[in-house]
């Protein structure tokens, strides 16, 4: 089993460290929430006073934080961590961050004997309990082998795609997939309901036909459709309005700088800053359904 450090135990990172816990590794977290350390020490895990502390003898070290700008202070700024993992360690980040910043930190890594891997998730806060996440990796194939135990204790399928950085690449484009995916669905169940249906019946007729979508059958936005999806329990929990305004944004730079056209996505992120503007930007993502009918 190894010793890992694990940085960052939001809605995502807390239980994908209980999982390490579960695994058998030794976990020592770190995250400025006294609470979600609290949490993690009473599943098993050894608390850090600080981020360098977290890292002190770890094999393996784990970030899971909410931006670019969170990462690149987190192991490049002032006091940054990589002066202080040891030679050999891995490192892995699974925050969706951009590409650029991923090849950034990866590159200052590997000039200090230090191998990393960008893996961001997708699975949502559900698979990260249950431990099926799936990671997006970039990186070095060799060290991704190095990575697979520990990454298969906290999910259930690993997608290698490439050298650094495209593993954010390839999260931001299922991201933007999964932002208008979930935006049209609640379109059509609003419109649905504006005609007189049953959004739950016309639901569960979406999931067994063409219109069939993660935002049908596990995250649906309509509330009282689904039990356990966020939107029946007030939009509380799950993944944040502004957290998919911000891979968006992130997907528009990337698309920038190929000079790739994403006219879909970019109306997304339009309407999801609306979202966010109209007081939601805590709520889960499916709440942009509130655009179109405020009343469910």
């Amino acid at each position: 089993m190894s010793r890992v450090a694990f940085i960052g135990l939001g809605h995502m990172g807390g239980p994908m460290a209980a999982n390490l816990l579960k695994a058998g590794h030794a976990v020592q977290v770190f995250d400025l929430v006294a609470a979600a350390v609290e949490q993690a020490v009473a599943q098993g895990a050894h608390a850090a006073a600080h981020a360098a502390e977290a890292v002190e003898g770890a094999d393996v070290v784990i970030s899971m934080l909410p931006a670019s700008r969170h990462v690149e202070g987190l192991y490049l700024g002032e006091g940054g961590l990589l002066p202080h993992i040891a030679a050999g360690a891995l490192v892995i980040d699974c925050s969706t961050i951009a590409p650029a910043t991923a090849q950034k930190v990866a590159k200052a890594a590997a000039q200090r004997g230090l191998a990393m891997l960008d893996a961001p998730v997708s699975g949502g806060t559900a698979g990260a309990a249950a431990g099926t996440l799936t990671f997006i990796v970039g990186g070095e194939a060799e060290t991704l082998e190095r990575a697979r135990p520990i990454l298969s204790a906290m999910g259930k399928n690993v997608f290698h795609v490439g050298g650094s950085g495209a593993g954010q690449v390839a999260k931001l484009c299922n991201n933007m997939a999964l932002g208008v995916i979930m935006a049209v669905t609640g379109e059509a169940l609003a419109l649905g309901a504006a005609h007189g249906l049953d959004p739950k019946v016309l639901s569960q007729m979406m999931a067994v036909s063409t219109g069939r979508s993660w935002a049908t059958e596990i995250c649906n936005p309509w509330p009282g459709v689904l039990e356990n999806a966020p939107a029946s329990r007030g939009y509380s929990g799950g993944f944040g309005n502004d957290l998919m305004l911000k891979d968006l944004g992130l997907a528009a730079e990337a698309a920038m700088g190929v000079g790739a056209s994403i006219p879909l996505g970019e109306l997304a992120r339009n309407l999801y800053a609306l979202n966010s503007k109209a007081g939601r930007g805590g709520l889960d993502f499916s709440s942009v359904v509130k655009l179109v009918a405020p009343e469910s």
